[in-house]
């Protein structure tokens, strides 16, 4: 019984993790004592976000695929719903859901991410998802980070086929085992930093690393996916201000308000390491007004269970003070040439020479083992599979149209020799 009382708050812990950013500030905007803390007072001072609407089941009619606009070149540009089998929902999110897909020709398994236009729209989050094409357009070199295909485009939603990664989300391994071994750990962070590092010699930023979307392969390698808040061409030493990210990984810098630099995927790094280390995010706390108190005056506090390098890590990359982090510095370098990170040999872990401490197991693309059962129980949607049918173009269908100009992509044939 008492295991079970630890389990049921944790439970509950994860499940209102997957709400995602908006949702839970209108969740606390709604909240009376929440609002009443001043630091919340001060973030909700943004504009408020509208509800999700999750493939909605009745949409406003599109125009038929005759009457697409003209997205412009495209080496892909005859791709379309119908040329997959789409099988299963293996995720979901606030503007659509990703679903596993077969390829009609190829025969090929992907996960296949499907936006509706009109609630990105509606949100008006147009340039994140244009973000997110953007960075999987540079993905394409380095092992950790999930590859896109191609994208494409009907009248009402935005397709993107990417690589499908079926080893489950670090968080589903989270929840179950509630912590990892500190070597188990270490080879999880080392993967994470790398990646982290290749954004950041592309000068971008990633702003929202957390379990949910970090996944693993089917032999257990990490897997960065979800780029829909990275932020493009921050220079070394060039920072941002756009409020952003999850809420248990949200660093001071970031609540307040203040410009933010490369150094908030350390701290989210720190923070992800912690909760492998641990079972829960540092700082957190059920009550959300408490929780951002906490990230912003609250010591780090580290328990006796984890060696002096992992504490002197976590301490250097949970810096409040931006400027004092580990990585302000030197970046990536700085992480790599850490005692914590000593028994890694960075060039075998790139070229994935180094055996994961754990494998998956999984038995091919259909098997479904490590994903969330709330997901893969849901029928698919049967317009994912369809172009819209014939019907005048409306305003909002041009203001659709023209915001996600140039969306469709697929790399040039070389790449595939």
């Amino acid at each position: 019984m008492k295991e079970e009382a630890i389990k049921s708050p944790l439970r509950a812990f994860m499940k209102q993790r997957r709400m995602g950013l908006n949702d839970f500030i209108q969740k606390i905007a709604n909240n009376s004592y929440a609002c009443k803390h001043p630091e919340v007072q001060s973030i909700l001072k943004i504009s408020q976000p509208q509800e999700p609407e999750f493939m909605n089941a009745n949409p406003s009619p599109p125009p038929s695929p005759s009457q697409q606009i003209n997205l412009g070149p495209s080496s892909n540009p005859h791709a379309k719903p119908s040329d997959f089998h789409f099988l299963k929902v293996i995720g979901k999110g606030s503007f659509g859901k990703v679903l596993l897909a077969r390829h009609k020709a190829e025969e090929a398994f992907y996960a296949v991410k499907v936006l509706q236009k009109k609630a990105i729209l509606k949100k008006k989050e147009e340039k994140h998802i244009m973000s997110e094409r953007n960075v999987l357009l540079k993905n394409v070199k380095h092992p950790f980070l999930v590859g896109l295909h191609f994208s494409f485009q009907t009248a009402d939603k935005l397709y993107f086929v990417l690589d499908y990664i079926n080893g489950g989300e670090l968080f589903y391994h989270l929840q179950r085992e509630r912590c990892f071994l500190e070597p188990r750990a270490r080879f999880y962070a080392a993967e994470i930093a790398s990646a982290l590092g290749y954004l950041h010699s592309l000068n971008i930023v990633y702003r929202d690393l957390k379990p949910e979307n970090i996944l693993l392969d089917s032999q257990g390698h990490i897997v960065l996916t979800d780029f829909g808040l990275c932020k493009e061409n921050i220079e070394h030493n060039g920072t941002t201000s756009t409020f952003c990210g999850t809420p248990e990984y949200l660093a001071p810098e970031v609540l307040h308000k203040q410009p933010y630099d490369r150094t908030v995927d350390w701290w989210c790094l720190g923070a992800v390491l912690y909760e492998m280390l641990y079972g829960l995010p540092p700082f957190y706390s059920r009550n959300t007004a408490e929780m951002y108190d906490n990230i912003l005056n609250k010591p780090l506090q580290l328990k006796p269970n984890i060696t002096n390098s992992a504490r002197h890590l976590l301490e250097g990359l949970l810096q409040k003070d931006r400027t004092k982090r580990l990585g302000a510095k030197d970046d990536f370098i700085e992480i790599k040439n850490h005692i914590f990170f000593s028994l890694i040999n960075w060039d075998d872990l790139i070229n994935k020479k180094i055996t994961p401490p754990f494998n998956p197991n999984v038995s091919g693309p259909s098997d479904l083992r490590h994903f969330d059962p709330e997901f893969t129980e849901e029928p698919v949607p049967s317009s994912i599979g369809k172009s819209p049918d014939s019907i005048l173009i409306t305003a909002s269908v041009k203001e659709a149209a023209e915001a996600f100009l140039g969306f469709s992509y697929a790399p040039p044939m070389d790449s595939f020799l």
